[in-house]
């Protein structure tokens, strides 16, 4: 499983969002979303989503073959999110 589990595929779209303002509290709001519950009592005491709910999404978005998450689908995702809103 690649997924965003991967630390550096994390770090790209951790750097990707850094530098889009714009996206910052989509993001963040996200990611708070997506966290399992009572997250801070399980290492790496981060909100970062299940590795199981990531496996998901990106067999859904990529099909069996494909496991990088691509960070321009991320970024796409996030301006989605902003412009639904």
């Amino acid at each position: 499983m690649g997924a965003i589990s991967n630390p550096r595929i994390g770090a790209e779209v951790l750097f990707a969002v850094i530098l889009r303002p714009k996206l910052w509290l989509v993001a963040i709001r996200q990611l708070f979303r997506l966290a399992p519950a009572r997250w801070w009592a399980r290492r790496p005491f981060l909100p970062l989503p299940t590795r199981a709910y990531l496996a998901f999404r990106t067999q859904t978005q990529y099909g069996s073959g494909q496991t990088k998450v691509e960070t321009k689908d991320v970024l796409s995702y996030l301006h989605w999110l902003r412009d639904f809103r």
